[in-house]
């Protein structure tokens, strides 16, 4: 990626309690389609969620750490071509680590940061 290029948003994730719920809300809400769930880091009835849009990006629906009283997040990630490196960046600019990097197993490198504001994005190394 050219140096004076941004980086793309490239996937969202919709972490809750009640993954049922969210599915058949997204899928009633705008007609979302959403594969089997499957092995995500650190996540329990992780699914992708297919927005059949023909426009956009796809993302995730699953819960992760509910049982341990995390009421979840809403995020979207960010795809960059170091994530070690936009992990320090994020640090000497005021944001946080939150976990990573891992990769997901047959995917991608990714992470989670807070921003400024404690606001939960994601990483995904392109």
């Amino acid at each position: 990626m050219e140096a004076n290029m941004g980086n793309p948003v490239v996937h969202f994730e919709i972490i809750g309690k009640d993954t049922t719920r969210l599915r058949k809300f997204y899928t009633q809400a705008f007609n979302w389609h959403f594969d089997p769930p499957g092995a995500g880091v650190n996540a329990e009835n992780y699914g992708l969620a297919k927005t059949q849009a023909g426009v956009g990006i796809d993302g995730g629906i699953g819960d992760m750490g509910a049982a341990n009283g995390y009421s979840g997040h809403v995020t979207f990630y960010v795809g960059v071509p170091d994530i070690k490196a936009a992990l320090n960046k994020v640090a000497t600019l005021g944001g946080r680590r939150v976990m990573g990097p891992e990769t997901v197993p047959g995917g991608p490198t990714i992470a989670l940061f807070t921003d400024p504001e404690d606001h939960v994005i994601g990483l995904v190394e392109t």
